[in-house]
């Protein structure tokens, strides 16, 4: 029978408490704290990628032990504050442009997201992830973010019914006085207030409250809360490679991965600059960060979910006190207390959950602001890549007309020795995919 200073001495030693400052009871709030803010994925991943005809409970499972995995090996091998996910965004463009857009099979797009995890996973033990982030122009880098940012934000207007198809103009004004839309637009402000008073969980708390509402109104099926752990037999397994190297997947497994690599480098960055666990600027044991970040991306493509990468909702476990990887751990065991709640999440209908996309895509913007407006070669890229996402209803094309627009207006403006080679011979792929095989 394990003792009591048995257990302490283990978590001790695995976690270096006492070295960073901190105690079991403050690392089990911080990884509580962490998983109210970041637990609305369970519900909003399934709901997204079972538009692309993936089983919704298998999905389900698939988010809840993805998270786990990629939470326990941050944080017993990482040892770090840093819960992980399936991401938002990657999750938008592995449907809506991938399966949706480009009529691939999901089987085939999970392939392409493994394929990428391999890759990341190859690249964190080298020098080469280094160079491919510091060669990416800043202002690139942080158009990426806002394009995504926009890029959610129609897809939540349009689930939410705000934004309808408009033959004359595209897009017009839906019917906002339908109840639905009222209650997607609820549901925004109340995540907007409770964020601004700093409540936790304020994603969560809007969605279950607007689910609440609609059903009591008659217009959503409620299905329970607690229930059996759905099958992950629909999508274990099921990744389909045939197929998987043309040009156009290339270029898929290319975005599933870059975009990876800076949310992933800027969240360690970000969430461990504040918890005060940077080392002369730099970041202890990276590659171990990194390769949790690897293996939860190729371990949720083998479960059937989209990308899993660190969150930026971390930072609120930090702020609450985590410093260690048993934040992370308990993140971990929380998630995977989740499976029993499949039917909660069947009964969020997609107007309830519209608000959480809209909301993300105001943080994901912000990032635009460190760009250099005033330097038209920097800016001029930046915003064709913020523009071209949710134009073209593509992350890809967005980030392929950055790098092309990019490496175009500096060579013509006088200034081809300032693009990283880095730039240019991502650009030219891009270039020759759209020469040889249209967009």
């Amino acid at each position: 029978m394990t003792t009591p200073n048995a257990s302490a001495g283990l978590l001790e030693r695995l976690f270096k408490l006492s070295d960073n400052k901190t105690n079991f009871r403050t690392e089990v709030l911080a990884g509580v704290t962490t998983f109210l803010t970041m637990c609305y994925i369970i519900i909003v991943n399934p709901l997204i990628l079972s538009e692309t005809g993936m089983d919704h409970g298998a999905v389900f499972v698939a988010t809840c032990l993805a998270a786990a995995i990629g939470c326990l090996v941050m944080g017993i091998v990482a040892n770090y504050p840093i819960a992980l996910a399936p991401g938002m965004g990657l999750n938008a463009y592995f449907t809506y442009s991938v399966c949706l857009g480009m009529g691939v099979p999901w089987q085939t797009a999970l392939a392409a997201v493994f394929v990428s995890g391999l890759v990341f996973l190859a690249i964190s033990f080298f020098k080469i992830r280094e160079a491919i982030v510091n060669a990416i122009p800043m202002s690139l880098k942080f158009a990426i973010g806002g394009g995504i940012g926009l890029f959610l934000a129609l897809i939540a207007l349009k689930n939410a019914g705000i934004i309808v198809d408009n033959p004359a103009t595209l897009v017009g004004l839906g019917d906002i006085k339908q109840p639905t839309v009222l209650l997607a637009l609820f549901g925004f402000l109340m995540i907007v207030v409770l964020h601004q008073f700093k409540v936790r969980g304020a994603i969560i708390i809007s969605i279950l409250v607007v689910t609440a509402i609609a059903t009591a109104m008659g217009l959503n099926e409620f299905k329970g809360v607690v229930g059996q752990v759905p099958s992950l037999a629909p999508t274990f397994m099921q990744m389909d490679f045939e197929g998987l190297f043309t040009a156009s997947m290339v270029g898929v497994i290319f975005v599933f991965f870059i975009v990876d690599l800076f949310d992933s480098t800027g969240t360690l960055v970000g969430v461990s600059h504040r918890a005060g666990l940077l080392q002369d600027g730099k970041l202890p044991r990276l590659k171990k960060a990194l390769f949790a970040d690897s293996t939860a991306i190729v371990a949720g493509a083998a479960l059937g979910t989209s990308s899993t990468t660190p969150y930026i909702e971390s930072a609120s476990g930090v702020a609450a006190g985590g410093r260690t990887g048993l934040t992370a751990v308990v993140v971990a065991f929380l998630f995977i207390g989740c499976l029993f709640l499949a039917p909660l999440a069947q009964s969020v209908p997609g107007f309830a959950t519209a608000p959480a996309l809209l909301f993300i895509g105001v943080l994901m913007i912000q990032g635009i602001t460190h760009i250099d407006w005033d330097d038209i070669t920097e800016a001029v890229p930046a915003f064709l890549t913020i523009v071209f996402m949710p134009f073209t209803y593509s992350i890809a094309d967005g980030i392929a007309m950055g790098f092309i627009s990019y490496a175009l207006v500096k060579l013509l403006t006088g200034k081809a020795k300032t693009v990283p080679y880095m730039v240019w011979i991502i650009a030219a792929l891009w270039v020759f995919k759209f020469i040889a095989f249209g967009g």
